[in-house]
């Protein structure tokens, strides 16, 4: 339905960014969803550039939107308490350290939904769960993302081709993984 306070807060921060002109892209849970593999989530994660970022807290800050703490990155929605969670563009994803894949340009990766709400593009969104779950051990849902958007999307094997190679086998092993029924 699309009507929690989640996606109240996905469309205000996107009508937002739009009206200054920042390029962004949808990422995280609510991107998985939109490629299909549906799952829950308390927060909305924005990929964005610094100097957008920037722009948004000069202009938006104070009004419907606080910092979750003095110079973060991430803010919050203070109409329906939903947390904004900012991928930043140049960043690593997991563990924060240098790897051959980072947090891409949004306005090279970022394909429009049927609302014209820019959503990650598949392959990235891939690329990123599997480097974040290689590195971050805490991050083990983003491997599990993968095997379902496999499945979700039927992925060929071949799909690992079209990755990052530092990513290659991640990917192999999620879609051995996506290859087992769990309907008894």
């Amino acid at each position: 339905m699309k009507k929690s306070p989640i996606h109240a807060t996905a469309d205000k921060v996107c009508r937002a960014l739009k009206k200054s002109g920042v390029s962004f892209a949808i990422a995280g849970a609510l991107a998985t969803n939109a490629h299909g593999h549906t799952r829950t989530t308390e927060d909305v994660d924005i990929l964005i550039t610094r100097e957008g970022l920037e722009r948004f807290k000069e202009r938006w800050l104070g009004l419907g939107w606080t910092e979750n703490f003095p110079g973060s990155k991430g803010f919050r929605d203070t109409e329906n308490n939903v947390k904004v969670d900012v991928l930043l563009s140049g960043d690593y994803p997991g563990d924060g350290k240098p790897k051959p894949v980072c947090f891409p340009d949004p306005s090279e990766v970022g394909i429009p939904d049927e609302f014209g709400i820019p959503i990650i593009k598949l392959k990235n969104l891939i690329e990123l769960k599997l480097a974040s779950g290689m590195t971050a051990s805490h991050r083990l849902r983003d491997l599990d993302d993968v095997m379902h958007l496999i499945r979700a999307n039927e992925l060929p094997r071949q799909y690992a081709d079209e990755l990052e190679p530092y990513v290659r086998d991640a990917f192999l092993a999620r879609w051995e993984a996506a290859q087992y029924n769990d309907d008894y």
